[in-house]
């Protein structure tokens, strides 16, 4: 048996899991879990709490080092995010939320500059305004951009702390939108012409690749750091068990819905620039053509007023509310920007309503169903689009990370997707961390192989449309 750690870094939350590999399975055992949040700042700009996420971080990585002799350790994290590294090697704090508000003027204003065709014909990246050349963008006024030698993704972030390399994996880089998705290497011209420093990018490194050897850190010291697929859904795809991954689809449903299919190439026709389609890199050389929608975010922002009120939800209990709720109809967009920003969130979906001229919810069972119907619906036009972009004809589902818990929303999806939904693995950002190491290690032979042994590790659900 071989054993592996892996750090996954969620934008609510994080963990810390020892992954042990043997002929047949992928075993994990989740020895730290924690939560975190974003720290609004009087000029309204938003902080991630770095100190806290990094703290919690390394007393994870010294609990699992306690009962485990791990071949390597691996961090992913969410995108777009980064920090700045000082000429000195220092970091230079602080680090900006993808949410925050900035980001959106810097967006308009970029995109106005350069043109939509130019930037999507080479990144084929999907136009959201947090994607990270706007919020380089956006931060060039900042003292510590214009001091900075270089800046990293969060997950190389934590590699360079912990090896002193300087490097940023594929995978993260692609949800720059800076990147050229058919080389695989930075678009020096574009970067360029978004008026961006050239000089803050590093040298790039593909998933697997052996970074260094903790130095410095007491009983982690002397520990390879392999780089995993650092975006935490590109890890997630790798542990995903396709059967046939030419007539299946993915949905990677937490905070954010993942919603794509597995390529070989990038497309990035005209058709796919109208529909928005994401083209993010992958392991094995591996494209996610796929859109970004908004997840579980709206109710779990929802939970957390309605927890302000007094009123405590667990999801069950929720859920069940929900379900007696069937009858009411009226659906929202879940990607209206109405719902991007913290807070107030069943008075803002009350506010769509009256906007759009709909009935708007009155109970929260109400609140609860219209939530997930929307999600659902959304599910349905995105498949409809990547199945129009790509040419596929897909017919099956995989639906995984915590979302893939809510038998609610997974019936609702077969039954408005018309197609059938399997869950699992729930850790499939672990579960593909894991195999990223095992292969890098030559414990597993190859990501078949891989996704092989997380197929024999859980068990999953299988709904068909109603």
């Amino acid at each position: 048996m071989s054993e592996f750690l892996a750090v996954d870094l969620g934008a609510t939350s994080g963990r810390v899991a020892i992954g042990r590999v043997d002929s047949d399975s992928i075993s994990l055992d989740v020895v730290h879990r924690f939560l975190h949040e974003v720290i609004p700042q009087d000029d309204g700009s938003l902080l991630w709490d770095w100190d806290l996420i990094l703290s919690e971080v390394f007393l994870g990585l010294r609990e699992a080092i306690k009962t485990s002799s791990p071949i390597s350790l691996a961090v992913d994290s969410w995108a777009v995010d980064f920090g700045f590294i000082s000429p000195s090697n220092q970091y230079l704090p602080p680090i900006h939320a993808y949410r925050d508000p900035r980001n959106e003027i810097a967006y308009q204003a970029l995109t106005k500059k350069i043109g939509k065709e130019r930037i999507y014909s080479t990144t084929g990246i999907q136009f959201l305004p947090f994607n990270t050349i706007y919020q380089l963008y956006a931060a060039r006024e900042l003292a510590e951009y214009k001091s900075a030698a270089k800046f990293l993704m969060l997950p190389d972030l934590i590699n360079f702390l912990l090896t002193q390399r300087l490097s940023t994996e594929v995978t993260n880089a692609s949800s720059t939108q800076a990147l050229n998705t058919r080389t695989r290497e930075w678009d020096r011209e574009l970067i360029s012409l978004a008026g961006v420093r050239d000089d803050l990018f590093t040298e790039l490194h593909e998933p697997g690749t052996l970074i260094g050897v903790v130095k410095g850190f007491d009983l982690l010291d002397g520990i390879n750091v392999v780089a995993t697929a650092s975006h935490d859904t590109a890890a997630a795809i790798a542990g995903v068990p396709f059967t046939d991954r030419e007539t299946e689809a993915y949905i990677s449903s937490g905070t954010w819905s993942l919603v794509g299919v597995e390529l070989d190439a990038p497309v990035t026709t005209p058709e796919a620039f109208a529909a928005n389609i994401t083209n993010e890199l992958g392991v094995d050389g591996t494209v996610r053509a796929l859109k970004n929608v908004t997840g579980m975010w709206i109710l779990e922002e929802c939970r957390r007023t309605w927890h302000a009120e007094g009123r405590d939800y667990e999801m069950p209990e929720l859920l069940e509310l929900a379900i007696e709720a069937s009858s009411f109809t009226t659906l929202i967009d879940p990607n209206d920007s109405l719902f991007a920003p913290p807070g107030g969130m069943p008075q803002r979906i009350h506010t769509y309503c009256l906007d759009h001229g709909l009935t708007p919810p009155h109970s929260d069972g109400e609140y609860a169903i219209c939530i997930l119907n929307s999600l659902a619906h959304a599910y349905k036009k995105t498949l409809d689009e990547i199945s129009a972009v790509t040419g596929r004809t897909i017919t099956v589902i995989h639906i995984l990370g915590g979302g893939s818990q809510n038998d609610l929303l997974n019936q609702l999806t077969a039954n408005i997707c018309r197609m059938t939904v399997k869950t699992g693995p729930v850790e499939a950002t672990l579960y593909g961390n894991i195999a990223v190491q095992a292969i890098s290690a030559g414990v597993v032979a190859d990501l078949n192989a891989a996704r092989t042994l997380i197929g024999n590790s859980f068990t999953s659900k299988v709904f068909h449309p109603a």
